[in-house]
C-alpha cells in the first residue's frame, strides 16, 4: 500500500434514509454538527485519519428510489460503513434487508464492514446486540465486521469508528 498518497481508500457510507449518514460525515470531517437535507446523489469528502492513512469517505444517499443505484459506487470500495438509527426499531427489518442486499454483491466479497448504530443519545436507543441480533450480523462470516454505537451530532464515537475502519481495511 502506499505510503502518503493523496486518494484515500474508498469507504462506503451507507443505510437507509435519515439513519444520519450525512451528520456522521459532516461531524468526522468538520467536527461539528452541519444541518442535513436528504441526500440525492452522494457527498464525498477526505479524512486524514494520520500521515499514512486516508479515507475518501463516500455517503450515499439511502432513499428507496436510491437504493437501486447503490451498486454504482461499489468498485473499488475498500470496506462499508452501514450506518442505522439505533432508536428506530420499526425500520430495521428494512435496514437488514438492504445491508444484505448489498452485501451479496461480487464486489464487495470479503469487503470489511463496520455497522455504526447511530443517535445512541436518544432515549430508547437499542443496544449494539439488539441491532447485531436484528441485522443477522453473525451470520457474515466470510468477511471481517465490527459495530459500534455513536451518536453523530454530538460527535461520540464517530473518530474512534472510523480509525476501527481504518484497522479493518489494513487487516483484510
Amino acid at each position: 500500500m502506499g505510503q502518503g498518497s493523496s486518494a484515500g481508500l474508498q469507504v462506503l457510507i451507507m443505510g437507509l434514509d435519515s439513519a444520519g449518514k450525512s451528520t456522521l460525515v459532516g461531524q468526522i470531517l468538520t467536527g461539528q454538527t452541519v444541518n442535513t437535507s436528504p441526500t440525492v446523489g452522494f457527498n464525498v469528502g477526505t479524512l486524514e485519519l494520520n500521515k499514512q492513512s486516508c479515507l475518501t469517505l463516500w455517503d450515499v444517499g439511502g432513499q428507496k428510489s436510491m437504493r437501486q443505484n447503490w451498486q454504482y459506487y461499489l468498485d473499488g470500495c475498500k470496506a462499508l460503513v452501514f450506518v442505522v438509527d439505533s432508536t428506530d426499531v420499526a425500520r430495521i427489518p428494512e435496514a437488514q434487508k438492504a445491508l444484505k442486499s448489498i452485501l451479496s454483491d461480487e464486489r464487495l466479497r470479503g469487503v470489511p464492514l463496520m455497522v455504526l448504530a447511530n443517535k445512541k443519545d436518544l432515549p430508547n436507543s437499542m443496544t449494539i446486540r439488539e441491532v447485531s441480533n436484528k441485522l443477522n450480523l453473525n451470520s457474515y462470516t466470510d468477511r471481517k465486521w465490527e459495530i459500534q454505537a455513536c451518536s453523530a451530532t454530538k460527535g461520540l464515537g464517530v473518530q474512534q469508528a472510523f480509525l476501527t475502519v481504518n484497522k479493518l481495511i489494513k487487516r483484510s
